[in-house]
């Protein structure tokens, strides 16, 4: 079910908000200082195009950097980006096969958001994370 939701997924808005990521990604790196909100924009375009199956889970370990970054990150990109989702996942939940998808758009918003301090891990792997902490 997951590889037929991610197909469906890359066809009507996947790719688009995965072109999103890359494009904001490359201007960060560009401007040298910014290189890991590029990176963490990589990440995103990743999970932005094949969704169904993996999560966030923030890491215990990002400090005060990470707090700072996503506060620069929200400024600058992650509005915009949340933005893109919130009218893209509303577009696709006027249809009932669209539901689906217009849950994975919203599930995007919190590391569209703050994405430092965070990573992106398959299902199985966040449920063996948290029986650990």
């Amino acid at each position: 079910m997951r590889l037929v939701l991610n197909l469906i997924w890359v066809v009507l808005c996947g790719l688009w908000m995965s072109i999103g990521y890359l494009l904001a990604g490359i201007v960060c790196c560009i401007l040298i200082i910014t290189i890991p909100f590029g990176l963490a924009s990589f990440r995103i375009a990743l999970f932005a195009l094949w969704p169904f199956g993996r999560t966030v889970v923030r890491r215990p370990d990002a400090g005060a950097p990470s707090a700072v970054g996503n506060v620069i990150w929200f400024l600058f990109a992650g509005l915009w980006l949340a933005i893109g989702h919130v009218v893209t996942g509303i577009a696709l939940a006027i249809t009932i096969i669209g539901i689906p998808l217009a849950l994975a758009n919203f599930k995007l918003i919190p590391i569209s958001l703050l994405p430092l301090g965070c990573e992106i891990v398959a299902l199985p792997d966040a449920r063996a994370l948290r029986t650990v902490a």
